[in-house]
């Protein structure tokens, strides 16, 4: 059985998003991978603040992953601060100057470049939040009840 550190079966980008998460948990951040904000769009890290802030990450493990996404200005509209979350022989230069940073392996992450904040307005917040607990909500049970189907 593989151990807790085991990134046997996990995409580059999944890997990345691990070491994400456990950084934004460590500064009191909750963390959702593969998060729907609105039809049309999936991030692949949405995490929600102590302060209720939201924070948007996209995983980029090679250049063309990266050239290859035409959505991640879209995703602006549904968070406070963006970054990019990739590891330290991604090419960081091509990377927007105007989004945030952080660096990550499968086991951790720093921010290196801050995001600007663009707080969300208040309503849009709201919704965003409860998007949240109730996508957490529903992969809870997932997992508590595999074959469970739930509509959408």
């Amino acid at each position: 059985m593989p151990d807790d550190f085991s990134t046997d079966g996990l995409l580059p980008g999944q890997i990345l998003a691990r070491g994400v998460c456990r950084h934004l948990a460590s500064l009191d951040f909750a963390c959702v991978e593969e998060f729907v904000p609105a039809p049309g769009l999936r991030v692949d890290v949405m995490a929600l603040g102590p302060k209720g802030e939201v924070w948007i990450v996209e995983c980029k493990s090679s250049r063309s992953d990266f050239t290859a996404d035409r959505k991640w200005e879209g995703y602006l509209d549904y968070c406070d601060r963006y970054f990019w979350g990739v590891d330290e022989g991604f090419p960081s230069e091509l990377l927007p100057l105007e989004t945030g940073l952080i660096l990550a392996d499968a086991y951790d992450g720093e921010i290196v470049r801050m995001a600007p904040e663009d707080k969300l307005a208040a309503p849009r917040r709201k919704a965003m939040t409860a998007r949240f607990a109730r996508h957490a909500a529903r992969r809870l049970h997932a997992m508590r009840d595999p074959g469970f189907t739930f509509l959408i």
